[in-house]
């Protein structure tokens, strides 16, 4: 059975920072391209942040050069390191990890989620 677990999020004023965590189970996880996406009241979810499974990364626009990605497949792990904090960050982070097989097979898993607070 797969699980995604996130954690770290919490209440942070305007430019502070937060770590989260993405810990994966029942998957080869070092294969998975792995994201976190966010969902904000009454928005749809929307892309942050990903690192494929050669270490390549992406970001949204609204998150360049505050939010960085990283991984660490020994511990089946992937980390959202968030800093200059924004009201406007705040929302539920998922955790996305999807891996497609070369005959089009697609393995798509999220996590619950972790609130993110940016308040003062």
């Amino acid at each position: 059975q797969v699980h995604l677990v996130e954690s770290g999020g919490g209440l942070v004023q305007p430019g502070g920072s937060l770590r989260l965590s993405c810990a994966a189970s029942g998957i080869i996880f070092s294969i998975y391209t792995v994201g976190w996406y966010r969902q904000a009241p009454g928005k749809h979810r929307e892309f942050v942040h990903s690192i494929s499974s050669g270490g390549g990364t992406k970001s949204a626009d609204s998150v360049k050069g505050r939010f960085s990605i990283s991984r660490d497949n020994a511990k089946n792990t992937v980390y959202l390191q968030m800093d200059s904090l924004k009201r406007e960050d705040t929302a539920v982070y998922y955790c996305n990890a999807v891996y497609s097989t070369s005959r089009g097979e697609k393995y798509d898993y999220w996590g619950q989620g972790t609130q993110v607070t940016v308040s003062s």
